[in-house]
């Protein structure tokens, strides 16, 4: 039995149901300079499906993630990817005016959606009248994971107007966020402090919000001093109820999270993959007030000493 296996043993997580795929589904956003364009995903069975709203991370786009955003898709989750502007598929200019403010504006991206949320419903077939409102989450990784972490609660001092201010989003009761920042000031390297003036200075101590953060034991990112530990900041910073996966030997993708087959994975393994979509699929079920079966199946399975693929640890 595998790792992976393990970890659900005792909350079977079922077979996967067909999915259903819309894209673009363009949302009007004055004032952005360019309209939103999503990607919705759905099982074509089931109803009162909760939803989950997946930032991507920089330079990707509505396409990527696909070994999350499918399997969520596949056991029960509608899946909303924005392309945010920071994508490549975008190609917005480096000297561009909203260049400085793109964290923020990744921020009202998700905002849209869920403001747009009869528009997504409607954009595919069948779905209608079976979403289920009142369970939203935000997932993220890297650069998506910060904006996740705002709509939780996480402040970031804005580098034009000089404040922090409170972005979260009370419709969004849970998170999770992958392989993301840490603390700002001399943790970072003088790169970071410079390109992204936005990292300087966070404040975790208002993220309350239910999250799990999943970081990786080898994610030596270039914008930070402090190595790996870095991206475990957003559990041990935060307040309220967290939790923490910790992957043993993951690097920044996580073994392939990005997408299928991406050249930006370094640590391709399809087992850690599949650990992290059971993890965070228990997860979401868990703190949506769903199912409590997975979670605390996975939480036992990875309490067990010398598991190879890594350890969960709550607060």
């Amino acid at each position: 039995m595998t790792t992976s296996d393990r970890a659900t043993a005792g909350g079977a997580i079922g077979a996967p149901a067909p999915v259903v795929s819309v894209k673009p589904v363009v949302l009007e956003a004055p004032g952005r300079g360019e309209d939103l364009r999503v990607k919705v995903s759905a099982p074509v069975t089931g109803s009162a499906l909760p939803v989950v709203v997946l930032s991507h991370g920089f330079g990707s786009s509505l396409d990527g993630y696909g070994p999350l955003a499918d399997f969520w898709a596949a056991h029960g989750f509608v899946v909303v990817q924005p392309t945010h502007l920071d994508s490549r598929s975008v190609g917005l200019a480096a000297d561009d005016l909203r260049t400085p403010r793109l964290w923020r504006f990744r921020v009202e991206d998700v905002k849209l959606v869920l403001d747009r949320l009869d528009l997504l419903e409607a954009a595919v077939p069948g779905l209608g009248g079976r979403v289920d409102r009142s369970r939203i989450a935000v997932a993220g990784h890297s650069f998506g994971g910060q904006t996740a972490g705002i709509l939780l609660g996480l402040r970031v001092l804005d580098p034009v107007s000089g404040r922090k201010e409170d972005l979260s989003d009370p419709r969004i009761t849970a998170g999770v966020l992958l392989a993301t920042a840490g603390r700002g000031g001399a943790d970072l390297t003088p790169y970071a402090a410079e390109h992204f003036p936005f990292m300087r200075g966070p404040d975790f101590t208002h993220m309350t919000t239910p999250a799990l953060v999943v970081a990786g034991d080898k994610d030596d990112l270039p914008l930070s001093v402090r190595g790996p530990e870095w991206t475990y900041d957003p559990y041990v910073l935060s307040p309220g109820e967290k939790s923490l996966l910790t992957l043993f030997g993951a690097e920044h993708s996580l073994g392939g999270i990005t997408g299928y087959e991406v050249r930006e994975t370094t640590d391709e393994n399809p087992e850690r993959v599949a650990l992290v979509q059971r993890v965070t699929w228990a997860y979401l079920r868990h703190a949506l007030g769903i199912d409590d079966t997975g979670w605390t199946a996975v939480r036992k399975a990875l309490s067990e000493s010398g598991d190879p693929l890594g350890r969960i640890e709550s607060k």
